[in-house]
């Protein structure tokens, strides 16, 4: 999902860090979809999140090529991706995702999604979970209910004007193959923010493993986090006999929403067992 201020803050805050990655487009549902491809390994996606690009995720991409194939995407109207007379909705987002695997031939991937990205990422779960293996949320949340207060406040004030003239409009033109579009896609990610967001029937019915990551002082509540995990399934007492959930939940200390993205190798530590199938030895494993 989009939080917009902080968002516009982590674009500053972030160093790109990459190894070499393999620069490529394909046409998916009308547009020229950038993306970039680095590592060996399981097949794993990255989604960004709202007005980002591949660069400003940081070094979290690097540091999971070094176990899978990463395919790092910018999704519709973001960095080189192309825009098209479409609104940008979490749904639209997911099926182009599903697109990108079919149009270069990936049968089935883990994904990592941050932010709209987990979102998306979500919605690729619930609507294509054929071609989902494991996703990692960092950032996500299944209904606006579970926002932190003070977001929920201040989404009324949100305007196009917030972003005239700040460091977000600075990089989208950098990059964008319409130079002039930043308008138009403000607009269709301040309407993204008023979409109704309750899934927590669809969530419910979801059989694939899915981490969900967000900070102590995130944009989603804990409690909103706690509730997804028990959702899937999770939240269990272990060390009664029985394998544990395959859903997982981690929430970082002293962690705001920006800040979860500048722990790439705590994040690592964190998605690798879990993209692996690892499970932590109990004394009665």
């Amino acid at each position: 999902m989009l939080r917009t201020t902080l968002v516009a803050a982590m674009l500053l805050a972030t160093t790109p860090a990459f190894a070499q990655p393999e620069p490529a487009r394909v046409e998916v549902n009308g547009m020229h979809m950038y993306y970039e491809v680095s590592g060996e390994g399981p097949p794993l996606i990255v989604l960004h999140g709202a007005y980002m690009n591949i660069e400003t995720m940081g070094a979290i991409i690097p540091a999971l090529a070094e176990s899978h194939t990463v395919y790092a995407l910018e999704l519709q109207g973001h960095g080189r991706t192309t825009d098209i007379d479409r609104p940008i909705t979490y749904q639209n987002l997911a099926d182009d995702v599903a697109g990108f695997m079919e149009a270069v031939g990936i049968g089935k991937a883990s994904v990592f999604g941050y932010s709209m990205g987990a979102n998306a990422g979500l919605q690729m779960v619930i609507r294509h979970p054929e071609k989902v293996d494991r996703a990692v949320l960092a950032s996500v949340a299944y209904d606006a209910k579970g926002w932190q207060p003070e977001f929920l406040a201040f989404l009324p004030q949100l305007a196009p004007e917030f972003f005239v003239g700040t460091p977000v409009e600075d990089e989208y033109r950098r990059l964008a193959a319409n130079p002039e579009g930043f308008p138009a896609l403000v607009d269709k990610l301040i309407a993204l923010e008023h979409e109704p967001l309750a899934w927590e029937a669809d969530v419910a019915k979801i059989e694939t493993p899915i981490l969900i990551v967000q900070g102590d002082a995130d944009t989603p509540s804990p409690e909103h986090a706690v509730a997804m995990l028990r959702l899937l399934g999770g939240g269990t007492m272990g060390d009664m006999g029985a394998p544990l959930p395959a859903s997982r939940l981690a929430i970082l200390p002293g962690t705001s929403h920006t800040a979860l993205m500048n722990q790439p190798e705590l994040l690592k530590a964190l998605i690798g067992p879990f993209l692996r199938g690892e499970t932590p030895k109990g004394m009665f494993d």
